[in-house]
């Protein structure tokens, strides 16, 4: 079922036992060797950690930076990704701390034209918006189960094509983490079933349940679902006058940020939306904190009646 989600034919498609976090450190160290060069995208907290990880991993980073809110273009990364000739580019598919949608397909081409990896994060988009893992052709991609599969947290499912497993095997040093390293990985989840680590049991069990409901409406269904409930949210938001933070063209639909209208004061605005309403939206992060509410709509939670409540609750705070 996760590959049919990330809509790929990988063979080493698994959940990891960690949040998504998780997921990406397990991608991050099973790729980079001391001395590998890696790019990594900066538009946002994310970008920020995945390049973190990197470093940790004893890689030479190197970062292309964009405000938050903005994406990259296939232009600013092939730029880049000539001069360096990294082993591994890293981008956010869906920036989770500013709301922006980063378009892969066109740079993923250009990552393979000069025979690097690509490592894509995806914690947000997954079981949201299309993630088209083989079209794409991207190498190794990473998620979270708490957003948009709408499951507890606590797994990461990852996936790695045939060419980043090659450069797993080709490595010349050990996995840097031992409970993250794939090739015991894959032994544990394969047919030899070679004891590893004590799994989540449970965590899997509602793995397994989310991506059936998932399976069950179906990619293109709920995919339309939230993009039908972002536009209704951003239609009674625009009509109060409150505008978005990312330009339209990179806007996700699970996840909304929106500009802090003038003279309001962020704290006490979602202090009552949760003490009295029962809602909880996200404030800022990074650069954008105070200035930016991040309103979620993923998974099961994105329906018309949530939209409505919300747009009625805010109205009335405001």
């Amino acid at each position: 079922m996760l590959k049919e989600v990330f809509q790929t034919q990988n063979e080493l498609t698994l959940a990891v036992s960690g949040t998504g976090s998780a997921g990406m450190e397990a991608c991050v160290v099973n790729l980079i060797e001391p001395g590998d060069r890696m790019l990594v995208g900066m538009n946002g907290v994310f970008g920020g950690r995945m390049a973190d990880v990197a470093q940790r991993a004893g890689a030479e980073v190197t970062t292309i930076e964009k405000p938050f809110g903005e994406v990259f273009s296939t232009a600013d990364i092939e730029a880049t990704v000539e001069k360096l000739k990294p082993k591994v580019v890293g981008l956010i598919h869906a920036e989770t701390s500013t709301g922006a949608h980063q378009p892969l397909e066109e740079i993923s081409q250009v990552v393979h034209d000069h025979s690097a990896l690509f490592l894509v994060d995806c914690v947000t988009s997954l079981g949201g918006m299309p993630v088209e893992v083989d079209r794409w052709n991207l190498d190794v991609i990473y998620s979270g189960t708490q957003k948009c599969l709408s499951c507890p947290p606590g797994l990461a499912p990852v996936t790695f094509s045939p060419k980043a497993v090659e450069a797993i095997d080709a490595r010349r040093s050990k996995v840097a983490s031992w409970y993250l390293d794939t090739t015991m990985l894959r032994s544990y989840w394969g047919s030899e079933r070679a004891y590893h680590h004590t799994a989540p049991v449970n965590m899997n069990f509602a793995l397994h349940e989310a991506l059936r409901l998932v399976l069950e409406e179906g990619l293109e269904p709920r995919f339309a679902r939230h993009r039908e409930n972002h536009n209704l949210l951003k239609d009674g938001l625009e009509n109060m006058g409150i505008e978005f933070a990312v330009n339209e063209d990179h806007r996700l639909p699970m996840l909304n940020a929106v500009t802090i209208p003038e003279g309001i004061e962020d704290a006490t605005v979602r202090r009552r939306l949760l003490e009295e309403f029962g809602m909880e939206i996200g404030g800022g992060l990074g650069p954008l904190k105070g200035k930016t509410w991040r309103i979620g709509l993923m998974g099961e939670s994105s329906t018309q009646q949530n939209v409505e409540n919300f747009l009625q609750a805010i109205s009335t705070c405001l």
